[in-house]
């Protein structure tokens, strides 16, 4: 049961855990984007910008949503695409890992801080990977691999 005790806890998942999720998510696409020498840009969260640190955009409500915009990649092959999509899902499983690593070896506490963390790591996984049009017609980074595979042309922007 959700109670005023577990307050502190949701305003910590909402504000601070979650963007730091989608930062992760991003970085993998942009990480990956940046090695096939794509153009990037990419953003968190919505709304009015609140400002520009070199590539990434920052917004007002930084705690929803992002996306990654990339272009002019020069090794421009269908699995760089997907290898593209797949990277953000692939950089927050890396983190889970690399968090339980650190928890098992006692470097890291075993806090409710990073099992949230883990948790809502899981969620955007799922969520990317399944593939689906927001109500913009936006893909999923799940149906932008669905399209590059099937009809051989990249989504833009990724989420």
């Amino acid at each position: 049961m959700f109670t005023l005790n577990d307050i502190p806890m949701f305003i910590i998942n909402f504000f601070i855990i979650l963007p730091l999720v989608t930062l992760v998510h991003e970085a993998g696409h942009v990480f990956v984007a940046r090695v096939f020498g794509g153009k990037i840009k990419f953003c968190i969260g919505t709304g009015k910008k609140l400002f520009d640190i070199g590539p990434l955009e920052v917004r007002r409500m930084y705690f929803m949503e992002g996306w990654c915009q990339y272009e002019k990649l020069s090794y421009n092959k269908t699995w760089a695409h997907v290898s593209i999509y797949m990277a953000g899902s692939i950089f927050n499983m890396m983190m889970i890992l690399l968090l339980n690593l650190l928890i098992i070896q006692g470097v890291l506490p075993a806090d409710l801080f990073f099992y949230q963390y883990s948790y809502f790591s899981m969620y955007f996984i799922f969520f990317s990977l399944f593939p689906y049009r927001n109500g913009d017609g936006k893909p999923s980074d799940g149906m932008a691999i669905h399209d590059v595979i099937r009809h051989g042309k990249a989504a833009d922007p990724i989420d």
